[in-house]
């Protein structure tokens, strides 16, 4: 199985296994350090998955659903997590508004 046909697949594949959480800097004019996740799936390929939302409690060994979806600003980051389903919680307090003095 190649990537595009992994792509067409993966609607929402559920994964064994969270590997590790590395900080990745985004492409020139960003520059946050966005929170990815390497993941291995059912079927053994390893691919990185983007952690959407303010802070996350994943950790090693967790199951997690993914959902296509690139990231602009980070190369080969072309799937996200699921946030509220398996062992991935949903975000605390979401916010929408851009600052809290409005």
């Amino acid at each position: 199985m190649n990537s595009k046909e992994l792509n067409e697949e993966l609607v929402a594949v559920r994964v064994t296994y969270l590997s590790t959480f590395p900080l990745s800097p985004p492409k020139k004019p960003n520059s946050v350090l966005r929170k990815v996740a390497i993941v291995r799936l059912i079927f053994g390929f390893e691919i990185t998955t983007y952690i959407p939302g303010i802070g996350h409690n994943s950790q090693e060994h967790s199951s997690v659903l993914v959902r296509g979806g690139r990231v602009k600003d980070l190369p080969s980051v072309r799937y996200h997590i699921i946030r509220g389903t398996l062992d991935a919680v949903r975000v605390k307090d979401r916010q929408q508004r851009r600052s809290s003095v409005l």
